[in-house]
């Protein structure tokens, strides 16, 4: 068995260079689990071998996660180039990103069917956003991209909230899949400031009953209106928290009796889902939490949408432990290399 790949910092000390580990980290998982997705455990660890030893694939392709992460990440660098990030200046680059990815040729690697449908009526200029967002859908396209909010020096907490939300909604525009994305970029930025593994899951809890009820209108707009079974905003937004804090709650429950060997989707879900693909995510992570590379081979090794879960858990991991979580050889040949350090340099401290 090969040594697990341990980095340790001091505690209450920030990690160096969060945003180059976080979005190397997000990209080394989605490649890792790549081949694994679609497949139950049995079959990748026949084909793979035992999932702490785990190889790289070479070449490291990823998927459409990162594709949509690094399109994510330029928009905001983008909306962010003329002022302060608000939703007018962010929506625009946001859905420009949004449609080329689903006109690339390198979209090819079976893209979410609910972002190509909404990508495709994002297309239509004439068409309000809120229109083209798919209200029935909590998919984890919703949030297997949103890490970049969590890493963006200088936001406020309702610019983070509100952008995390917005970029989901442009596709995914269930509450849950808002609510996920919030959630999501709020464990990235706890980590990438510091904050100890220990009450993540508390922290992440208290966070999501405290806005439980609230609407970002000014990022959101209209979109709550046509939901029309829900009473007003605020009951919109709770039917999205209140399915987080169901699955945080699960979360909690595994790692109070936690089980490194045993598929992780077997407490907190396949993944599928936005809620299920961070509280996986961050099963595997907590399993692991000085652990990067182990954490997501354990992430790639389930049953469920192992890419997502495994970019989430590689977010996750190298927020916590910054640029220096990952082997050399490994972060050196992930694909879109030049294209994650660009941004993770803008937004290192």
């Amino acid at each position: 068995m090969t040594t697990p790949y341990r980095l340790q910092r001091l505690p209450g000390s920030g990690p160096r260079h969060a945003a180059t580990g976080a979005l190397t980290g997000l990209a080394l998982g989605d490649a890792l689990g790549f081949p694994t997705e679609f497949d139950d455990v049995p079959r990748i660890l026949a084909t793979c071998g035992p999932w702490r030893e785990m190889a790289l694939p070479t070449p490291a392709f990823v998927t459409d996660d990162t594709q949509m992460t690094l399109a994510v990440g330029r928009a905001v660098r983008d909306a962010m180039g003329s002022g302060p990030l608000t939703a007018t200046r962010l929506t625009g680059p946001l859905r420009e990103e949004f449609v080329a990815w689903s006109r690339s040729p390198e979209n090819n690697r079976a893209p979410g069917h609910t972002c190509l449908v909404a990508c495709e009526l994002l297309a239509d200029p004439t068409l309000p956003w809120v229109r083209a967002s798919r209200l029935g859908s909590k998919g984890c396209g919703a949030n297997m991209r949103v890490a970049p909010l969590g890493l963006v020096p200088g936001l406020s907490d309702e610019q983070r909230a509100g952008a995390a939300q917005l970029q989901a909604a442009l596709t995914h525009g269930h509450p849950t899949a808002l609510a996920a994305a919030d959630l999501t970029a709020r464990a990235v930025h706890l980590l990438a400031r510091g904050t100890g593994t220990e009450r993540l899951v508390e922290r992440l809890r208290a966070y999501a009953l405290e806005h439980r009820g609230h609407y970002h209108e000014r990022w959101l707009g209209p979109l709550w209106t046509l939901a029309p079974a829900d009473a007003g905003p605020g009951s919109f937004m709770a039917r999205g928290w209140d399915e987080c804090l169901a699955v945080l709650d699960r979360l909690a429950a595994a790692l109070a009796a936690p089980d490194p060997e045993a598929d992780p989707c077997e407490a907190t879900g396949d993944g599928w889902i936005a809620e299920e693909a961070l509280a996986t995510a961050l099963h595997c992570f907590l399993l692991f939490p000085e652990e990067p590379v182990t954490a997501i081979r354990r992430a790639a090794c389930t049953r469920g949408d192992s890419d997502s879960i495994a970019a989430i858990t590689g977010a996750l991991a190298g927020a916590h432990l910054g640029a220096d979580a990952w082997p050399g050889e490994w972060a050196e040949r992930v694909e879109y290399r030049s294209d994650l350090i660009s941004l993770g340099a803008l937004w290192d401290s």
